[in-house]
């Protein structure tokens, strides 16, 4: 540790400026008029693993916002770490609720106010000044790819089709992300899985005019009252989702989705 800390101390103002120059972009992935900024971020990207040491380090284009690959292989019989990050930032209005200008780091009580400086730039910059430190003390012992996305932010609509087509290109043993949180400043944290998310947009039917309930009451279902039925009994008392296969195996996105139609089919 003390060889690491002396590093850092001797880098430090190098490293704070560095991470300032890569916040101060302004690159929110969910407004168009910033897809400048995006690329503007993805070539900051390019120059601070160069200079960290990779082997390679370059851009790829996507249907939206760019995406930095870089690497280093030291031996292909050792294992490979791939760092996953995103270099997007969510939107920063209503800005009067700001104290400082959002894209103009600023340090008070030892921590970096900024948009981005904790998510996830911050972060990710940590990875490449670790990797950094390793190719230059010559204390690196696998071999390290990095994948840093511009959509984040906007639920990554094109990171799977890049990773479909780049399957070989990533390749590795085990995917690294910070993109998460700590217990407490002084209480690193780690975090083994992570759950993802399933969306559905699902739009009920029902009669084209109100129904009076002493007449029809029971005997034509209220699409509000199956709706919420039907939501409700996607998890059980202990928060277990209940849509299983025949054989107990969890449903894909897509037969989950077959299944809601089915059931809606019903109403």
């Amino acid at each position: 540790m003390e060889k690491i800390n002396r590093y850092i101390e001797d880098n430090k103002e190098r490293f704070l400026d560095e991470l300032f120059g890569l916040i101060r972009i302004p690159s929110i992935s969910s407004l168009s008029e910033n897809r400048p900024e995006m690329y503007k971020a993805a070539e900051y990207w390019v120059k601070i693993l160069n200079e960290a040491g990779v082997d390679r380090a370059e851009i790829f284009e996507t249907e939206g916002n760019p995406i930095v690959f870089a690497g280093k292989i030291i031996d292909n019989s050792k294992p490979t770490i791939l760092v996953y990050a995103h270099m997007d930032v969510m939107p920063v209005d209503p800005l009067d609720q700001w104290e400082t200008n959002p894209f103009e780091p600023v340090v008070h009580d030892g921590r970096i106010w900024a948009r981005g400086a904790n998510d996830d730039k911050g972060q990710s910059f940590i990875h490449a000044k670790a990797f950094e430190f390793m190719v230059r003390t010559d204390t690196l012992l696998c071999n390290v790819k990095f994948l840093i996305e511009g959509e984040e932010e906007v639920g990554s609509p094109n990171l799977g089709a890049f990773c479909t087509r780049h399957k070989e290109l990533l390749k590795a043993d085990i995917i690294l992300v910070s993109d998460t949180g700590m217990i407490a400043r002084d209480i690193p944290s780690i975090t083994v899985g992570l759950r993802g998310l399933a969306y559905w947009q699902v739009e009920v039917t029902g009669p084209n005019r109100d129904l009076h309930s002493g007449l029809f009451g029971g005997a034509v279902a209220n699409p509000a009252n199956e709706l919420c039925k039907m939501i409700a009994g996607m998890t059980d008392a202990d928060h277990r989702i209940t849509m299983f296969s025949d054989d107990d195996q969890f449903l894909s996105g897509a037969e989950v989705a077959s299944r809601l139609f089915l059931l809606l089919k019903r109403y």
